[in-house]
């Protein structure tokens, strides 16, 4: 296929995309929250303790070079007046919730693609610059007013979803950028290609060896070229999406449930490790009944402070019983425990994951059920948990650890309060 072959269809003239992007989320929560942090450089850590990593820095941190990823020494020498607050998870989660409810009485929410990025429609009747930018100041003000003045946001309106989130990087903090078609490639042609989402590290590195840095030079490229760098038809959507088009994609389903957790330093030994571990899994099997899913394979994998890694994996009849699975979760452990005690490994980070998911009429049910693995049993320890929270009940393995591996937030998921608090 050559440049000119590529016809593709014309640039979206509408704005029919705006992106909300919260600006330094957990540091502005904490900052909302609490009058003494307010103006002050502030940094949220996973735990207190200096090996740790900073997981979001105010914008008075920021100034100083305490960015997310720092290190926390790193971040006390960069910033001496720095004030570190550990992270409350389920805080952030309720601030989203209540964050989308805002949103979407000023208009439609469309997905929300992380803790504090969410993508919106804009409706034919607002596609207009004027009238775009007015819902954009509109959502901005009301975001203030329901959770508080220290919540500023960022504003992206764009023909698409890839050219609106990058219009919400383009003026922080609290800015509204709009990006008509006309304005391409001029107003985005300096900004580094890495600017675009889905520009990872690897495929800048591919984009250099052509040549490619900016925007611009990206934008040089034809159709044939893009698909050659991006390794097939990948390549032509990008090239439609940074003219403005906009692919629908098919939803795809759930393909795992994983979680995993760093251990403070009094629980790395092996049988803390095994703790978290079965901690991590009750709240994974919880998690399957209710998105009514089974699973039919499983890994466990542990990180050592010596960077030595030990996983393991294994398939199984499809459940999602809490006993089976924990007694699945033991088998794969006992066949390293004693290697690994023998080699004194001190365990940093442990994860699990289910996989092969499907749903129940996927499957045949187990003829030999046991009455503790029985979805009504099931299903009721679930509800008094989620009525009573969390460790009403919980299977003795983990009594131990029943407080280990709090919810956390990943980048592209956000956790449910009830089977993950």
């Amino acid at each position: 296929m050559t440049g000119d072959a590529w016809l593709g269809a014309a640039p979206q003239e509408t704005l029919g995309y705006l992106l909300l992007d919260f600006n330094a989320y957990f540091a502005s929560v904490e900052q909302q929250l609490d009058k003494n942090l307010r103006g002050r450089p502030v940094a949220v850590v996973p735990l207190m303790a200096d090996s740790t990593c900073c997981i979001a820095a105010s914008y008075e941190a920021k100034a100083f070079g305490v960015t997310t990823g720092v290190g926390v020494a790193q971040a006390r020498r960069l910033c001496p007046e720095l004030v570190l607050i550990e992270a409350r998870h389920a805080v952030y989660v309720e601030f989203h919730q209540r964050a989308l409810k805002v949103i979407d009485q000023v208009v439609p929410l469309q997905e929300v693609l992380s803790i504090d990025e969410m993508r919106c429609a804009l409706p034919a009747r607002w596609q207009s610059p004027s009238r775009a930018r007015q819902i954009g100041v509109q959502l901005k003000e009301a975001i203030c007013d329901e959770l508080g003045a220290c919540m500023r946001t960022s504003v992206g309106i764009a023909p698409n979803g890839l050219l609106a989130k990058l219009a919400s990087e383009m003026q922080k903090p609290d800015g509204l950028v709009i990006l008509q078609a006309q304005d391409l490639p001029a107003k985005i042609a300096a900004l580094p290609a890495q600017r675009l989402s889905g520009i990872g590290p690897r495929m800048a590195q591919r984009l250099a060896a052509y040549g490619v840095h900016s925007i611009g030079q990206l934008w040089q490229l034809n159709p044939a070229q893009m698909r050659i760098i991006w390794g097939g038809v990948a390549g032509l959507d990008f090239y439609d999406r940074l003219r403005g088009l906009e692919r629908r994609l098919p939803a795809r389903e759930r393909q795992s449930i994983t979680h995993s957790h760093v251990l403070p330093p009094h629980e790395r030994t092996l049988a803390g490790a095994l703790g978290v571990l079965d901690r991590l899994m009750q709240k994974a099997a919880m998690r399957l009944r209710k998105e009514n899913l089974l699973a039919t394979a499983m890994y466990l994998g542990v990180r050592m402070v010596d960077r030595h890694k030990w996983s393991a994996e294994i398939r199984f009849a499809a459940t999602n019983s809490t006993p089976a699975l924990l007694a699945t979760l033991r088998d794969l452990w006992d066949k390293d425990f004693l290697m690994l005690a023998q080699q004194k490994r001190q365990p940093l980070k442990v994860g699990i994951g289910l996989f092969g998911l499907r749903q129940p009429h996927q499957t045949t049910a187990d003829l030999f059920e046991q009455p503790t693995t029985r979805p009504d049993v099931a299903a009721v320890l679930d509800r008094l948990n989620q009525r009573f929270g969390k460790n009403t009940v919980y299977f003795g393995s983990a009594h131990h650890s029943r407080d280990s591996a709090p919810m956390r937030i990943a980048f592209n998921r956000i956790p449910d309060i009830e089977t993950e608090a």
